[in-house]
């Protein structure tokens, strides 16, 4: 069965429509056709029963051929006695007519010894037996056969093929407002918002209306988690700032030390807070290098003292531009450098348009993370140091979370898997073109 819905409906219309048109060509050629071909036979039978009668009255030869000179004519026969050349039976394979034809005259002309509708298509040509020899007879073949019978199975097809034009023109237009949610919801999925308006039929149109609804609803919950997460990171900073301060006015301390520590993982949880709410702002869409990104945070990462550089380049030999929002991918890729970096001695970033994706792969040589932990790694504030080496310090949980959500804002994933040039953690970011 075809997979598209386009296909699915041509396909619901064109078989009633086929299956009818085969029962009704069926349905005349074997009754309405052939009846009325054995119809027209019989009546041409009464004409030969009687010549035949008045041959077979006639005392001799002579008078029978004064019976074929006087009849022949008026009822548009050519008769010969004796027949002057030999008939046999034959007629061609497709001509259904014929059949009908020939078993009629066998049946109700018991003398009929020959009937040859080859020789030549528009005539019948007979051999009957007499008390005095073989009668050729032939007549035209329209007074036993209906004429023209074709143009009704053409007028059919024809009107069959302007039927099915007329519904195609109409079924596009009836799946052109369900292409068009499609591509709406496809593109929302991709964290584009694009102009739709429902139109079409009544479900089409409720289904429409439900889309924009939801639509709405998520971009409002979006807004309002921003909103509350900026708020709450903004508020916070001023307690700590003030607490960082009257510590520093205080005399040193191990206590104070410790205390200084604990705002500094505050300050930086705050931080996390803060690129989290702005993974899902609503920053534009434009037309963006994907090996000039890459190349300002292999830049950005080298200049912080960052041992990484810019690995293999598939697929850009044409350096097509790809349409995503600049800002947030080169945050989720510092994310993916910097938990890189934190946790192994060097990194690679790689970049491959692959048909419609666009793959960002980050790679280092640190000890990874278990297959069983890692979906476990892309929830929000998850903390998974014992897989990890603690010498480079911790983070808030954070990076590979929003870097996981802005994948899904551009319709695409973050997998997670094991390098294998590097033999530590490969962190694929693919987003949808």
């Amino acid at each position: 069965m075809p997979r598209s819905l386009y296909g699915r409906a041509a396909l619901i219309l064109l078989v009633p429509v086929v299956t009818i048109q085969l029962v009704v060509s069926v349905v005349f050629i074997q009754r309405l056709y052939e009846g009325v071909t054995r119809q027209m036979t019989q009546n041409v039978l009464l004409e030969l029963r009687f010549i035949l009668s008045e041959i077979e009255k006639s005392p001799d030869r002579a008078a029978a051929q004064q019976v074929i000179t006087r009849l022949a004519a008026p009822l548009a026969l050519q008769m010969q006695l004796p027949a002057d050349r030999e008939v046999a039976d034959d007629r061609r394979f497709y001509d259904l007519s014929g059949r009908v034809m020939l078993e009629t005259l066998k049946q109700g002309l018991p003398g009929v010894r020959a009937v040859d509708l080859v020789q030549s298509p528009r005539l019948v040509h007979m051999l009957v037996t007499t008390p005095y020899g073989d009668l050729s007879i032939v007549f035209p073949r329209r007074r036993v056969s209906a004429a023209n019978p074709h143009q009704l199975l053409v007028l059919m097809v024809f009107t069959s093929i302007l039927m099915t034009v007329i519904a195609y023109l109409f079924l596009r237009n009836q799946l052109r407002p369900i292409k068009k949610l499609g591509e709406a919801s496809e593109a929302f999925g991709k964290g584009q918002v694009v102009p739709y308006q429902p139109s079409g039929a009544i479900e089409v149109r409720a289904a429409g209306t439900s889309f924009l609804a939801m639509r709405a609803r998520i971009e409002r919950q979006i807004e309002q988690r921003t909103m509350m997460l900026s708020g709450v990171s903004h508020d916070l900073r001023t307690p700590l700032t003030r607490l960082r301060l009257g510590l520093s006015m205080l005399d040193n301390s191990p206590e104070i030390g410790e205390l200084m520590r604990d705002v500094d993982d505050m300050e930086r949880l705050i931080d996390g807070f803060l690129d989290f709410a702005r993974s899902q702002a609503d920053d534009e869409m434009s037309e963006v290098d994907p090996v000039a990104l890459a190349r300002e945070v292999v830049a950005k990462a080298q200049r912080a003292g960052g041992n990484i550089l810019l690995g293999d380049v598939r697929g850009m030999e044409n350096r097509q531009k790809v349409r995503l929002r600049a800002a947030a991918v080169e945050r989720a890729l510092e994310n993916l450098v910097n938990n890189a970096l934190r946790y192994g001695s060097r990194a690679e970033l790689g970049v491959a348009l692959q048909g419609r994706s666009l793959r960002y792969t980050v790679e280092d040589d640190g000890p990874g993370i278990p297959p069983d932990r890692r979906e476990e790694a892309l929830k929000p504030f998850s903390r998974l140091e014992p897989a990890r080496n603690q010498n480079k310090g911790t983070g808030v949980g954070l990076g590979l979370a929003i870097a996981a959500d802005i994948a899904r804002a551009h319709g695409g994933i973050l997998c997670l898997g094991s390098s294998e040039r590097l033999g530590g953690l490969r962190a694929d970011l693919v987003l949808a073109r």
